[in-house]
């Protein structure tokens, strides 16, 4: 296979752009060498998963080559220039999940990962005063559980002793199940496989397992976790609270990124999904990150590429090659052919079986699971750029443009009453855009002053819900794209008069929008919706939960594979430890 010579590393600033709604786009990076045509291992996609394989990898001793289809590096946790001067977060925007074990490892802080903790954590405004007294303007949920008492107890005495005893039983159950993140999962044909050593290899994942349901302790947790796993989140939420705005705001995190309402069983586990983080040794905080999320991803590129491994943009894949059932490396788009003994792929199962792979190297069966994976997802994600920050009605600015706490939280609009949540998914079935969406709002200025002009700010929106096709066989365009854009922000304005007015630019991306630009599959940002059906050992199906493929040396290193969706680099690790427990075979 010979080498062409086109490509050559990343090196200094890229401002370049080929897409029609980003004029700038920003990332710093310096590889040391060019292409060459054969590597040990061969890595699809530089996503924070597929990084932190190559960071892994390359310690272990092996040449690692990461090709990555865009002109920035980073998948989802990117950082881009899309208006001069305002650095957006483009697609994840804060950061929590990301395990502890992998900053360690890999020594993030020291490659540039700084990480800004937010107090207080959520802010959710009302239009109408209520609570006890009537007089209730917002409800703001505190890392320090009494001051998120104090402020609960506006709406309910009982609600705010319960929050305790909630926070309590969360701490406990995701305090057990935490090992499960960081360990392979049980693979199904391996337990029944004829071959006692093939039984062996799960034995690990087994002993993972039974320790966490013993680390659930009593029946009374046990029974809360079986719960979490499969009932509503409406359901568990009305056993513990009577405040409307209290459980509207907990139950956004069991709908995030998901095309699901509260009241859809199994909601539960989004919602424990999204509580699992830990920074700076704070379990469940959420922060931001100095630079946008494209910082993380140049962090664990910089320990990569200090360890040897090769990155390279603009470098689309076109086919993983394969022969006699075992992988033989990749040929980009331009015919660049590069060897390997293994391929880790960071994108979608669909894109890494369906699309990379040629036919005939997996069972038709498999294929039609593949073919049946969810991929459905809710999300539009709306970047603002504002000359001024946000002034609230219910809290409003004690001087103009200057940072309160609850600025530095994110804001939940459209999120009084849980039913807003579940109308608006009603509506997503229909084929229509929500009409009250359900609004994240985030204001990464509020503590990192680095990603905008002076006295200006960047507004991420996490919407939903938006269908990927609208109803009638409409498809999204620029005129259904700014309707919807515009009933988001004409929601805002009622929170925050004068917000449409501060607005200088916006850079909206529907599920199709997000397909395209980062190879999500359905726009989907979890690589697949996180139901039980598509967790854990069934995670992306039953025969691929292991990271392997029936394809010799071919592996899934990305969030399509366990533990799942949100920058977390789990799955990237354990995809490299599989890979390397089987390289001396390959």
């Amino acid at each position: 296979m010979a080498f062409r010579g086109r490509l050559k590393g990343i090196c200094g600033t890229i401002k370049s752009c080929r897409l029609p709604n980003c004029k700038y786009s920003t990332t710093t990076f310096t590889a040391k060498n060019e292409l060459k045509s054969r590597y040990d291992v061969v890595i699809v996609g530089a996503g924070h998963n597929g990084l932190v394989s190559a960071a892994y990898l390359q310690e272990a001793g092996l040449s690692v080559c990461v090709v990555e289809r865009r002109h920035v590096i980073g998948g989802a946790a990117v950082t881009e220039e899309i208006i001069p001067g305002f650095k957006f977060s483009r697609a994840s925007y804060v950061l929590s999940l990301l395990r502890p074990n992998i900053v360690q490892d890999l020594e993030l802080k020291k490659y540039g990962l700084e990480v800004y903790l937010r107090d207080p954590s959520s802010y959710t405004p009302l239009l109408t005063p209520g609570g006890r007294d009537g007089k209730a303007r917002s409800l703001l949920l505190h890392r320090d559980s009494k001051k998120t008492a104090e402020s609960i107890a506006q709406f309910s005495e009982k609600d705010a002793k319960s929050w305790f005893e909630y926070e309590e039983q969360l701490e406990h159950i995701v305090a057990a199940i935490e090992p499960l993140m960081d360990s392979a999962p049980i693979h199904l044909p391996s337990i029944t496989a004829t071959k006692l050593r093939e039984q062996l290899k799960s034995l690990p994942a087994i002993f993972t397992l039974l320790k966490t349901f013993k680390s659930l302790g009593s029946f009374k947790e046990t029974d809360a976790f079986y719960e979490l796993m499969t009932a509503p989140t409406t359901k568990i939420l009305d056993k513990w609270f009577e405040s409307e705005p209290l459980k509207a705001t907990l139950a956004t995190d069991s709908v995030i990124g998901a095309m699901i309402s509260p009241k859809t069983p199994g909601s539960g586990y989004v919602l424990l999904h999204h509580v699992m983080g830990e920074l700076e040794g704070v379990k469940g905080a959420w922060g931001i990150v100095k630079g946008g999320m494209g910082a993380v991803s140049q962090a664990i590129a910089n320990c990569a590429v200090d360890r040897g491994a090769s990155i390279f943009t603009d470098s689309p894949v076109q086919e993983i090659v394969t022969n006699n059932n075992s992988v033989k490396g990749v040929v980009l788009q331009d015919g660049t052919a590069i060897e390997a003994k293994a391929v880790l792929s960071n994108a979608t199962p669909k894109v890494t079986f369906l699309d990379l792979l040629p036919e005939g190297n997996l069972p038709e069966d498999m294929m039609k699971e593949l073919r049946n994976f969810d991929y459905t997802s809710p999300v539009t994600k709306i970047n603002v750029a504002l000359k001024e920050l946000p002034n609230f009605v219910a809290d409003p600015n004690t001087r103009k443009n200057e940072v309160m706490p609850h600025h530095r939280a994110t804001i939940h609009l459209n999120c009084e009453h849980s039913d807003l949540i579940h109308d608006g998914f009603l509506e997503a079935q229909e084929g229509k855009f929500s009409s009250k969406p359900m609004i994240e709002m985030v204001l990464p200025t509020s503590l990192d002053p680095t990603v905008a002009p002076p006295g200006c700010h960047v507004c991420l929106l996490f919407t939903q819900y938006t269908p990927y096709h609208l109803a009638g066989g409409q498809e999204w365009d620029d005129q259904s794209r700014n309707k919807y854009a515009d009933t988001v922000f004409d929601d805002i304005e009622k929170y925050a008069p004068g917000f449409k007015a501060s607005v200088v630019g916006r850079d909206i991306l529907t599920p199709p929008d997000l397909e395209k630009t980062f190879n999500l599959t359905g726009g989907n940002i979890f690589h697949g919706t996180m139901g039980l059906d598509q967790l854990y050992m069934s995670r992306p199906i039953s025969r691929l939960s292991n990271y392997r493929s029936p394809v010799r040396g071919l592996y899934l290193c990305g969030s399509g594979a366990h533990p799942g969706g949100g920058v977390m680099g789990s799955a990237g690790r354990l995809a490299a430890i599989t890979a390397l427990s089987d390289f001396k075979k390959l």
